[in-house]
């Protein structure tokens, strides 16, 4: 095993003779003190005319020298990559009395081996031989790819979650001395932190709850980041696989699911069309019974009205007819009174009774006649005693009249 002294000053060579000096024995060396998904590297030579390169984890693009460090290189940011620069921590520099630091970095000073200044973007001067630039330090905001992890959720089912970390460097004293790889560390706090956040949830959970669970992993981080000198920004899942077997039963839930929310849709869609035409018909018949209700009402108004206009009608005909009848009552009487009157009004009798019977012996073939019947001048004589009757029947009534 080698010790951290030996580990820095292979890296402080690498720093100051690029990656063309390290042999592949050294490398092996350097690489027995790293984390073992580091070790494969150590069999893969290091690019031709390129620097060496430090603790980047950004996506391409980015700096070779990034999180914990500064410098130009490679815009490599593959899992070996990030294996490789996190195994080349600390970053240091050579003292050169007149030391730059760049903009967004940060150089823990270091006095006989002891904490002696931290300097920020700008320039600085730094003892030769008594100064020495233990760590450079990137403050800036970086992304750590989380490798897919195996977990078990809380209803027995393994899925493959991975995802991305983004933290800055928020203290770098603590991020020099607080931890003896801090990058590393909080890698592997995220791995146990997302397998512990699963386990408490249940697939449906986790699938249609993302970002209560990068919260849950986010606040987990943070409490133990502080102790590093990181600060979580945030914390997203990017994908949540589980294994065949499920995404097979899953997928027949879905198609099941979607089948049952068709029938669902279907029936409603029947019942629906069922209501409406219910609702059609009993408009269709309480407007049909209302309309003929009013038709009932108005014809009943109608033959109402119809019978009292023709009792108006009658009442008015007979008042007409009893003042005709009165008024031709009145001519006759006043006829009568005259000379001859009442021989007229016998003969005029006897002619009606004639032809009375004549109408009786034009609807039926038997009649009964009394004595004399065919004589005229009995029956002129009949009449003449009829009124005659009737003469006296008025004298009687007109009797006490007199008197009086």
């Amino acid at each position: 095993m080698i010790s951290s002294s030996a580990l820095r000053s292979a890296s402080r060579a690498s720093v100051s003779g690029g990656a063309a000096r390290h042999s592949r024995r050294q490398l092996a060396a350097i690489a027995s003190t790293l984390p073992s998904h580091a070790h494969y590297f150590v069999n893969s030579p290091p690019p031709r005319c390129q620097p060496t390169r430090f603790y980047s984890l950004d996506r391409p693009g980015a700096s070779p020298l990034s999180l914990f460090g500064g410098g130009g290189g490679s815009n490599d940011a593959s899992p070996h990559s990030q294996a490789l620069e996190i195994s080349r921590w600390p970053v240091t520099k050579s003292n050169t009395i007149l030391n730059i630091v760049p903009q967004g970095q940060r150089m823990v000073v270091e006095r006989f081996g002891k904490l002696h200044a931290i300097h920020e973007s700008g320039y600085f001067l730094a003892i030769p031989f008594i100064d020495s630039i233990a760590y450079v330090i990137d403050v800036r905001e970086r992304a750590v790819d989380i490798l897919p992890q195996s977990a078990i959720t809380r209803d027995n089912v393994s899925v493959e979650v991975s995802g991305n970390l983004f933290v800055r460097v928020a203290d770098p004293e603590r991020a020099a001395y607080g931890a003896r790889n801090p990058l590393y560390a909080v890698m592997m706090h995220a791995q146990s932190a997302m397998r512990s956040a699963i386990g408490e949830l249940e697939l449906d959970e986790i699938l249609h709850n993302r970002a209560g669970l990068n919260t849950l992993i986010k606040g987990s981080l943070q409490d133990a980041a502080v102790a590093w000198g990181l600060e979580v920004r945030r914390y997203e899942l990017t994908e949540i696989t589980p294994d065949d077997q499920i995404r097979i039963a899953m997928d027949k839930q879905a198609a099941a699911e979607r089948d049952r929310r068709e029938q669902v849709l279907r029936a409603e869609g029947d019942k629906r069309r069922a209501e409406l035409t219910s609702e059609g018909i009993k408009i269709s018949l309480k407007n049909e019974s209302e309309g003929k209700l009013i038709q009932v009402t108005n014809e009943a108004e109608a033959e109402k009205l119809r019978i009292l206009r023709e009792a108006e009608g009658n009442a008015e005909a007979v008042k007409i007819q009893a003042e005709a009848q009165a008024e031709a009552i009145g001519k006759i009487a006043a006829q009568l009174e005259k000379g001859g009157g009442q021989e007229a009004a016998a003969l005029a009798l006897a002619k009606e009774y004639v032809q009375m019977y004549g109408e009786m012996g034009s609807k039926s073939n038997t009649m009964f006649f009394q004595e004399s019947a065919g004589n005229a001048q009995s029956l002129v004589v009949q009449a003449l005693g009829a009124m005659k009757a009737m003469n006296l029947g008025d004298g009687k009534g007109d009797g006490p009249k007199g008197q009086s």
